[in-house]
């Protein structure tokens, strides 16, 4: 079966860390830039990053450039986001999908309509 799937989600205060996976299955990863996005509750989907297949680039969303930090592992077939000094307003349901659009990442924001193999999310809630 073809899908990505996210976890790792929970509960934590703000100023706390979090390390999401996006584990992939069914496909080549290795040819596929990564996106994560969220979406709170009553808003639309947003673009969090991307991280592009081969060529090392990785881009974030200002909302979220220098707390948060994208990795993957090809050989694993997973991606990570190492979220850290939570606040209040990153909380949401995280998703990573496959750039259908382009193998390698292009800097955002990025139109999650590019993107595809949509997994279930994983919620964060950040709150005290």
């Amino acid at each position: 079966e073809v899908q990505l799937q996210a976890y790792g989600g929970g509960l934590v205060q703000p100023g706390g860390s979090l390390r999401l996976s996006c584990a992939a299955s069914g496909f080549t990863f290795d040819d596929y830039a990564i996106g994560w996005f969220r979406q709170a509750p009553g808003k639309e989907r947003e673009w969090v990053s991307c991280l592009s297949s081969s060529d090392g680039n990785i881009y974030y969303a200002d909302s979220v450039k220098g707390r948060f930090t994208g990795t993957r592992e090809n050989g694993k077939n997973t991606v990570y986001l190492q979220m850290n000094s939570l606040k209040p307003e990153d909380t949401a349901v995280y998703y990573c999908a496959a750039y259908i659009a382009y193998s390698e990442c292009l800097d955002g924001p990025l139109d999650a309509g590019h993107f595809g193999l949509w997994g279930q999310g994983t919620l964060v809630t950040v709150s005290s």
